[in-house]
């Protein structure tokens, strides 16, 4: 990847960070460690890698993306705002009753997002047949679902991956956001998933192993899921849970919990670090 553009992601990602934590913070509620864990991915895809205008939000021959662990809603408006969906300041609104940026995201309510999602393992089912619709409408646009990797405990996501397979599904790609940490504690001791590859390989999909944080492994892994045919390709991302926070990170207990005025002073002064950092 070219160092300029790697730059440009990598202050887009701390922006979007700290666009996060400004969510949960003024909502009280939220979702921040998985949140901060699959940004990056959200932020590539949005600014280097998906055909997608703003402007434009319902245009036909658009790529898909779907959001798939919907509790991570905060990561995917911030990036959305900063790609220009709607005003950043709609940021500070977030599950709010009259706010566009509900809890889990909602097609209904808010310009960008392409399909409502929440209960975990259905947005899988959901991207297959959007990539099904393309495959039979002759349309070239891609999908992109991203997901959990305590959501793909449930026995949903392998109908959907079994169904993606036998229909050689190319144009759709999951991510699953592999951080090791789900809301009861760690995955491999509440319902262990591992060999995330492997199962997926069992199921006839193209297998990509990366680093979630890498803007150069994961430009390269999207180019190699691009090119790859007959065959769905899943990115399989190993990430930190509140990447970017301190305090947050590898931390299960950040999960579900909104930081009081001290802790999104410290958040904060952290990623402004970070982003003098990168902008120096």
């Amino acid at each position: 990847m070219d160092a300029v553009v790697r730059k440009q992601l990598k202050i887009k990602a701390c922006q979007a960070r700290m666009g996060i934590i400004e969510e949960v913070f003024n909502a009280k509620s939220g979702h921040p460690g998985g949140s901060l864990s699959c940004v990056d991915i959200l932020t590539y895809l949005y600014f280097q890698h998906m055909n997608v205008d703003p402007k434009n939000p319902k245009w036909e021959d658009r790529d898909r993306l779907v959001l798939s662990k919907g509790h991570v809603a905060p990561a995917l408006y911030a990036v959305m705002a900063l790609k220009g969906y709607f005003p950043v300041e709609e940021l500070k609104t977030l599950r709010k009753s009259d706010s566009m940026l509900q809890g889990h995201p909602s097609m209904k309510l808010t310009p960008g997002v392409d399909m409502s999602t929440g209960s975990l393992g259905q947005g899988i089912s959901t991207a297959c047949g959007m990539a099904l619709g393309a495959k039979l409408s002759n349309k070239n646009f891609r999908v992109y679902a991203i997901l959990g990797d305590g959501e793909i405990q449930e026995g949903q996501v392998w109908e959907a991956a079994m169904y993606a397979s036998a229909k050689g599904l190319d144009n759709l790609v999951a991510v699953v956001d592999n951080n090791g940490l789900q809301i009861d504690g760690k995955i491999s001791d509440v319902n262990s998933p591992y060999p995330i590859p492997e199962k997926f390989k069992a199921f006839g999909w193209n297998v990509i192993e990366i680093c979630a944080h890498s803007f150069d492994e994961i430009d390269a892994a999207f180019k190699a899921a691009a090119e790859f045919k007959g065959k769905p390709s899943v990115i399989v991302a190993t990430s930190t849970k509140g990447k970017g926070v301190s305090f947050m990170e590898d931390q299960v207990s950040w999960h579900g919990a909104a930081p009081n005025a001290e802790q999104y002073e410290q958040a904060m002064s952290e990623l402004k670090a970070a982003l003098a950092e990168l902008e120096a």
